[in-house]
Parts: structure tokens; sequence; C-alpha cells
């Protein structure tokens, strides 16, 4: 799996007009799942995840974690992160898991967030999305599976 994890103010996605889902403070995750990843990938990220101490402290340093600030997720499936543009202009997307897979883990990785507690809302899977978000830093980091 690959992910790129945002700390946000806000984040929203729409599909066909309608808010699917919405976070005040937290994280906006995309996610993308290629053909190699499994469960276990999917549990270890989520952890790793809920985790990061990227949130400041009352010092101003970033060590806290979503779960010290009682932030929330918005997960965005994005196949895309496996795309290859190393050879041509039109990436190319073999890594990247069938959509009955990729639909699996997406939904595996959100079940395991939810065990820690924190709330966690998702985008519509293989839907033209929609997603607004409001940067906070900004700070950006991409985790991807053990092995990679």
């Amino acid at each position: 799996m690959k992910l790129v994890v945002q700390r946000v103010k806000a984040a929203s996605v729409t599909v066909d007009e309608k808010t699917v889902g919405e976070i005040g403070s937290g994280l906006l995750v995309l996610a993308g799942v290629s053909h190699e990843d499994t469960a276990a990938d999917a549990a270890h990220l989520a952890k790793k995840t809920v985790n990061l101490r990227i949130f400041d402290d009352e010092a101003g340093k970033m060590n806290r974690s979503v779960l010290d600030t009682g932030g929330e997720l918005l997960v965005v499936s994005q196949f895309t992160l496996f795309g290859d543009c190393t050879k041509g202009n039109r990436p190319s997307y073999i890594e990247a898991a069938r959509p009955e897979k990729g639909l699996m883990l997406c939904e595996e990785y959100v079940k395991q967030l939810r065990t820690f507690g924190p709330r966690v809302e998702t985008g519509k899977f293989q839907a033209e999305m929609e997603v607004t978000l409001v940067n906070d830093g900004p700070v950006t980091l991409i985790l991807e599976s053990t092995g990679r």
C-alpha cells in the first residue's frame, strides 16, 4: 500500500455534488493498493497512521498523534498512486491492485483505523470524487507497505 497522509484543518469528499465524507481537524489519507499488498499491510499502516506524531504539542513541536489530539480521518482510495511514469508520458498502472482487491484492502485499512477509536470517514470507491482540503502546515508524508 502507498498512502499520502496530509495534516488538515478540514477536508471533504463529494460525489455527484453530494458530500459523502467530511472531517474537521485531522488527517486526509489518499490510499493506493498494489497487487502485492495484504491485510497485514493494511493493519500495519493503520497503526502507523494513527500514531504518527505530526501535530504540535504545547511547545510547538510535532510530538502528538491524531489520537492524542482527538482528530478525525478521511480516507480516499486512489489507485493512481501506483502510476508509473518512467516510460513515456502516459502512466502505467500495472502495479495497482485489481478493483476487487483494492476495495477489500481499503475497507480493511479503514476497519483497522477504527479499532483505534478515531472517527473515520471515506470517499466512494471507484467514483469520480472531488476532494477539498485545508492543509495544516502543510504537513504531507508518504507511508508505504513494509518491504517496499
